[in-house]
């Protein structure tokens, strides 16, 4: 029982000792606040961003998930590029379907042809 008893007491002395180190720090004193984890490879800036960029995201892992600012910053522009690119498609499919309409009507306009219909 004596033995029983000591081991606990040495046990407590040790995990104060340990805590009262990590705590207060020691000599050296507390230790230093670690650094929040930031987005290493964010999506390029001087370029669009493509596939592999989406691929290779990764977003550091913060204590209740991910950081919210990287994935609004993320999310906030690949919805910009989207919106660019789906407005490029607009003027495109436009234009293209103005030239086959001038082309159709060019067709129509030449001497000699007949109008089948």
């Amino acid at each position: 029982m004596v033995m029983f008893l000591f081991l606990v007491v040495a046990l407590a002395v040790v995990v104060a000792a340990v805590t009262l180190a990590v705590v207060g720090g020691g000599e050296s004193g507390p230790l230093p606040e670690a650094a929040p984890e930031r987005l290493q490879d964010p999506l390029p800036a001087d370029r669009p961003v493509g596939r592999a960029d989406v691929e290779s995201l990764r977003f550091p892992v913060a204590p209740r998930g991910y950081r919210m600012a990287d994935v609004d910053d993320a999310l906030g522009r690949l919805a910009a590029e989207l919106a660019e690119r789906d407005a490029r498609i607009a003027d495109l499919e436009s234009a293209l379907a103005g030239a086959r309409t001038a082309a159709a009507h060019a067709r129509l306009d030449k001497p000699g042809h007949e109008d089948r219909r």
